[in-house]
Parts: C-alpha cells; structure tokens; sequence
C-alpha cells in the first residue's frame, strides 16, 4: 500500500465541492481540510496539544527555514519531526521552493535549482530537487511537497513558462530520487494566470502519477477573480481520484470558493499572523481588537463562538493583554481564529454532506458581510 491514500466519498450536487478522507501513516484526515502552518516546527505561540484540541488534524511545517534552523540532521537524529515537535498527527512540508524563489536579491536560478542566500546570516546555500526530497526526507514528514519554481505575480508570459518548464523537470526528478517509503510527494501545479500553461503544467504533472497535487502560484497578490478563474480552469484536468491542495490560501472566502471548485486541502500562516497584530475573524466580519473602542466592551470576541478563548475572556481584557505586550493576548486571538477556520471546515463539510454547500455561503457571506461586530 503506498503510504498516502485518498478516498473521495462523496461529491456536491450544485458545486465542485468534494468530500474525502486522506489516509497518512499517522492519522486519517477529513476533507475538504485547513492545515495550520507551523512554520518552525512549532504553530506560533500554541502548544501541540492546543492545536490538537482546537481540530487541527494535519498541520504544515516549512522545509527551508528547518533547513537553516536547526538543520535537517538534528530533526533526523530527534527521531523525526513528529517526535522532535512532540505532534503525532499528519504532518505536511512544503519544498522549500516559494521560500528561496521570494528571496529578491538573494538568490540566483539555475535549470538545477536556486543559489541563495540565508535571511538569517547571508551564508550561501543551494536547493534543488534533490536538495529538497533529501531535507524532507530527514523530516520524516508524511506528505513533502515536490521542488517547483513558484513565479511572483505580476510575470510575463516567458518567465511563467520557463517556470512551468522548471516544475515539470524537477518534478521528475524528485520522483527519481526519493526514497523514503512511509512518505509520499505531492506534484505541484504552476502556470500563472496563463491558462494554456495551467493546462499544460496539469497535463505534465498529472502524468507523473502523484498521490496529489498541489496548486501553486496563487494567492501571490492576483485579485482573487483571477484565481478563481485558474481553479476553474484546473478542475477537468485534475485526477478524481486525488487530492487537490490550494496552497497558501486562508481567507473564509477563499476556502469557500476554493473548496466549491474542488479543492480538498488550504493552508496559510492568515489566522495567525493576524492574531499576532491584533486581528480576529469572527462571524460578523473581521474584528481590530486592539482598537480603542473596545477597552470598556466586555462581550466575547464572537458571541457566536464556543472556542476557550471566547468562553473565558472578553474583548477589553484581550485588547488590555495586546497593549501591555503581554504574550497571553497573542495566544488568546490565534487560538480563536485557528479554532473559528476550523469550525468553518466543519461546517463546509457538513454542508457537502448534506448537498447543502452553496445555502450555507450564502448564509455565512450575509452574517460575515454584514459589519454587525
């Protein structure tokens, strides 16, 4: 049996929305799923524990920077990074290769991979496919991500095709060369906004026969019309019978609208970066509440939420927590919006199940638009 599998178990009737369970050596994941992003080996300010109690099931680890801090060796010599992390559910890495292709000034693209430089300490390093299959394999996570060349919006038609040319190669290569057998490698889609190159970069990747495929080169600044436009586009040329992961996409309109169009797993580092500033999704809208006006408003953050923060606390107290630095507030408001993206993948499920997907959008868009905080 290969060490990732996928079941498609049911489909909406109205939309392109899909129900399945994704099989990994370390747990069974629902989707259409969010996966929080723990950068460093850690989802900021969280412990495992918490995360796992707020319904997270699979989470994202960031190949590059466990690349440079502390290393691959080291998270291979603590046992891997479920043990190193102290996570025993699904992990996910993605390949390194959106992180040194938006390193503008420090890195250098051959047809054999990147020449960069360390963010941390200026200090030269080289990725390739190999590089990257070889680091993920050191993290031991349950699905790495295959090395691609992910082009910044805007791009010119060239550069997004020398792009496309550079994914379906390394692609190949990173199949060749990885060895790891209780880990799969998920194909990545590039192309842009040109939709001849999304077809053709489906078509190469595709026939490479992954377990997944994920579709990269969206949410990079486009206007979101765009990239529903591309999710379109992909839909007839994805396999059915795999799982289709939207990757850094976050937003609650993107994970409908993605999710109507097909797509089983999202993440983004949105809801906790957000938290950090201060910022709250609730489900009236988004909520500053570092601003003045709730220092005497003694309601929860969402009235409508039954996550720890929003049963214990108010919002004059969080935002006291936020101005005096302390770091309590911060993980107060990612515990929330962790919890409330989560509860709307629930939802959306439920929904699928029900043949109810588009009632539910439109009920959540009314009360989410509406500004009633």
């Amino acid at each position: 049996m290969p060490p990732v599998t996928f079941t498609l178990q049911k489909k909406d009737r109205n939309t392109g929305a899909r129900l399945g369970l994704l099989q990994t050596p370390h747990g069974t994941v629902k989707t259409p799923v969010f996966m929080p992003v723990g950068t460093q080996a850690t989802v900021k300010t969280m412990t495992p524990e918490e995360v796992a109690e707020v319904g997270a099931e699979i989470i994202l680890a960031n190949t590059y920077h466990l690349y440079l801090r502390p290393g691959a060796d080291v998270v291979r010599e603590a046992g891997g990074l479920h043990k190193f992390m102290h996570w025993e559910r699904p992990i996910l890495t993605d390949s390194g290769g959106f992180q040194v292709f938006s390193l503008a000034g420090l890195r250098e693209i051959s047809d054999d991979g990147v020449t960069f430089r360390s963010h941390l300490d200026g200090s030269t390093h080289f990725m390739g496919p190999k590089e990257s299959m070889a680091v993920q394999e050191a993290l031991g996570s349950d699905i790495a991500m295959a090395f691609d060349e992910c082009v910044a919006y805007p791009a010119g038609r060239e550069e997004v095709e020398a792009g496309v040319k550079r994914t379906s190669r390394w692609a190949e290569i990173c199949l060749e060369v990885h060895q790891r057998e209780d880990q799969a490698v998920f194909g990545i889609i590039q192309g842009g906004v040109f939709p001849d190159l999304r077809r053709r970069s489906a078509r190469e990747i595709t026939a490479l026969d992954f377990p997944g495929y994920g579709i990269g080169g969206l949410s990079v600044g486009e206007p979101k019309e765009l990239m529903y436009s591309v999710l379109d586009e992909l839909q007839e040329y994805l396999p059915e019978n795999k799982p289709r992961y939207l990757m850094g996409v976050g937003s609650p309109d993107c994970l409908i609208e993605g999710v109507k169009r097909g797509v089983d797993m999202f993440d983004c580092v949105l809801p906790t970066r957000i938290a950090r500033n201060g910022t709250v999704m609730t489900t009236y809208g988004k909520l500053v509440v570092r601003n003045a006006a709730y220092a005497r408003d003694f309601r929860p953050l969402d009235p409508e939420c039954a996550c720890y923060t929003c049963r214990n606390y108010t919002r004059a107290y969080i935002r006291h927590l936020l101005k005096a630095g302390e770091i309590l507030g911060l993980r107060l408001t990612t515990i929330h919006n962790l919890y409330f993206l989560l509860k709307l993948m629930e939802r959306i499920r439920r929904a699928i199940e029900a043949n109810d997907l588009e009632a539910m959008a439109a009920e959540f868009y009314a009360k989410y638009n509406s500004g009633k905080i």
